[in-house]
């Protein structure tokens, strides 16, 4: 698709990363890339979207946005400075679920919303070893966005408590937690959620899920890969049949909601295989980036609300450290302006 040309995507394999940032800042002045995406380790995220912005490059960046509140606030100032588009590429609010519970909660059939609860538990044995390091709530954002997107509202405040305990900690030291699990208060608005995040040495299927429920209908997830999702009328509930959405896509790029974007079926990446395919989301994610820098909008999810996201599971985990202290998660201002092509 022409409006697709000029994108440049980083290297992640791990010997590609040696000095990153340097070469990254290297390349990011050259004029044939007007778009940059990251897929990159989660340390570099935050460096590399700024050096991109102060080069004038629009930016899409793998989850999450950054590991600190300072450096999110960062990565906003340098996208209102640059006003080029930023995108964090949250596969969680493109997947064919998400996009079926929102049209239920579009069509008026959930009614009010009265609460929702999301999870993501998923073993990281096999990953790099930095993954070790990261408290669960760090990398928190696949079940905290979908929450925060089908209420409209973005999260105010977090009490967590860290539960358990992984096994390296005792040889290796970092993060304590087998599992963290919080309660957010959202802004404007009299919902609260509930997110759980575990990392390793919690004996679950991988999943990715979310709860929604309503005055009228209820959405829950699939209690095991292999089933269907559930829905309640009142109190009535059936599994249902989830529809794969491609046909909201371009016809050139409807494929790739069902099979794998990264590499050769070979050589896929893991989060691929291991997220069942991040739900045909990837196009989704894709498609948003680019039309939204054509039409000169901010992407969804933008830097504010990327910004949110990362900071709910970054403010989440802070409070687990502190007992379950109340955390008020940082206001990112919102101006009223477009960004340039």
């Amino acid at each position: 698709m022409p409006a697709h040309r000029g994108v440049a995507a980083p290297d992640r394999r791990p010997l590609r990363h040696r000095g990153p940032v340097h070469r990254h800042r290297r390349d990011a002045g050259r004029p044939e890339y007007r778009r940059r995406s990251h897929q990159l380790p989660i340390a570099v995220h935050a460096e590399h979207s700024i050096a991109a912005l102060n080069a004038g490059k629009h930016v899409a960046c793998t989850v999450p946005m950054a590991t600190s509140v300072e450096d999110c606030t960062r990565i906003v100032r340098a996208q209102e400075d640059s006003r080029k588009s930023y995108m964090m590429m949250e596969t969680a609010v493109y997947t064919r679920e998400f996009l079926y519970a929102k049209d239920l909660r579009d069509s008026g059939q959930l009614g009010r919303i009265q609460f929702l609860r999301g999870a993501h538990m998923q073993e990281m044995a096999g990953w790099p070893d930095y993954w070790l390091d990261l408290p669960p709530m760090h990398y928190a954002t696949h079940a905290v966005a979908p929450l925060l997107a089908l209420a409209d509202r973005p999260a105010q405040s977090v009490r967590c408590l860290g539960s358990g305990r992984v096994n390296h900690a005792a040889t290796r030291g970092g993060p304590p937690f087998a599992v963290e699990t919080a309660l957010f208060r959202l802004r404007d608005s009299d919902l609260a959620m509930e997110v759980t995040r575990s990392l390793f040495d919690v004996a679950r299927e991988y999943v990715e899920s979310f709860d929604v429920y309503g005055e009228k209908m209820a959405y829950e997830w699939q209690q095991v890969e292999r089933e269907l999702p559930v829905v309640f009328t009142g109190e009535d509930g059936k599994r249902v049949e989830i529809p794969d959405y491609a046909d909201r896509l371009p016809a050139e790029i409807r494929e790739y909601t069902t099979r794998g974007v990264y590499d050769a079926t070979e050589n896929q990446h893991l989060s691929f295989t291991q997220g069942s395919g991040h739900g045909g989301s990837h196009p989704h994610m894709a498609h948003e980036f680019v039309m939204s820098i054509l039409e000169g909008r901010p992407p969804f999810p933008d830097v504010y609300t990327s910004a949110n996201w990362t900071s709910a599971g970054i403010c989440a985990h802070e409070s687990a450290l502190r007992g379950g202290e109340e955390i008020a998660l940082p206001v990112y201002s919102r101006p009223a302006v477009g960004v340039d092509a």
